[in-house]
């Protein structure tokens, strides 16, 4: 029996207003309040605050009523990209990312550490990849056998790009490049082999509450095994506003990369190489997103689209 019921969780409007993903988007929006009540009574927790939300998820600031612990309810949509979260977080426990403490896989739901609000927006661009790039060497351990392997991955983003339409709205050459580095990168077994987060930037770094310790935590992995060097590229394509107040676009888009780079002894080329990719299926996926569709390009999209071509270009020169 729930203490109130659904009506006890309130599903924040701007998750409801993120636009559809998949069929299963808009039942597991509708299955939401319910089942956060029911993993409120479950795990005997109280709402400690209003109600947050990332792109794919809804996270609940709760206390544990046995120990009152305060923690963060994280439940999330089922996809492929969030199947290992619990995973990743477990094999950290605690060392450079939030502490997990407890998971219902099945129901893609997580009982965090709490940390933040604040994340590393506090800091200038420069030295937010310079803080996630200290992450790095706590992160980056060797994989673990269940993860999806990012040579698969990139394989598969190859090969799209190599089905891409010459009409399509990026440059040929471009797509011709990433395609052509996609298929060297998913035969080169440098490729896998490492847990890597694989959206580390800095809305994905809070401020740690604890006593003492770390100053900084990563939350919501996506983990693959792969290669550290693709790892500093969301870095680039976050906080984009500020690359473009900058007047100089490609230079900001090279300070951060040269940023993190330096910081976490990576190899400068490699890691171009990896944004090259990176970037460019961004903007496959957003040209595959609408025509699944059945749409035109609106103004989103073509931002998104020019963004990533951007960057694409800037690290290639």
């Amino acid at each position: 029996m729930t203490r109130g019921g659904s009506a006890r969780v309130r599903v924040p409007a701007g998750l409801r207003a993120l636009p559809d993903r998949e069929p299963s988007w808009e039942p597991w929006l509708d299955r939401l309040p319910r089942l956060s009540a029911d993993l409120l009574d479950e795990w005997d927790l109280e709402p400690d605050g209003e109600p947050g939300h990332g792109q794919c998820s809804l996270v609940l600031p709760v206390v544990v009523r046995r120990t009152g612990t305060p923690a963060a309810l994280k439940v999330g949509w089922p996809h492929e990209e969030s199947r290992h979260e619990h995973l990743a977080l477990q094999h950290w426990h605690g060392a450079g990312a939030v502490e997990l403490l407890r998971a219902d896989p099945h129901r893609d739901a997580l009982l965090l550490e709490r940390a933040g609000p604040t994340d590393l927006g506090a800091l200038d661009d420069v030295a937010a990849c310079e803080a996630v790039a200290a992450l790095y060497p706590v992160l980056h351990r060797p994989a673990l056998p269940q993860l999806r392997a990012l040579s698969a991955a990139v394989g598969s983003w190859g090969r799209r790009l190599h089905d891409l339409p010459r009409s399509a709205p990026v440059p040929r050459r471009l797509v011709e490049q990433a395609a052509g580095l996609a298929r060297d990168l998913a035969a080169d077994p440098a490729t896998d082999g490492t847990l890597v987060h694989g959206d580390l930037h800095g809305q994905n770094v809070l401020a740690s509450l604890r006593p003492s310790g770390p100053r900084w935590l990563a939350i919501d992995p996506k983990p693959l095994s792969g290669d550290p060097h693709a790892e500093p590229v969301p870095l680039l394509w976050n906080r984009w506003d500020e690359v473009v107040a900058s007047g100089d676009v490609r230079r900001a888009v090279l300070r951060r990369l040269d940023a993190v780079v330096d910081a976490a002894a990576l190899d400068r080329d490699r890691a171009r190489a990896w944004a090259v990719v990176r970037s460019t299926v961004n903007a496959l996926w957003c040209i595959e997103a609408v025509q699944q569709r059945g749409e035109a390009l609106d103004a989103g999209a073509q931002e998104w689209i020019t963004r990533a071509v951007t960057i694409a270009k800037a690290v290639r020169d």
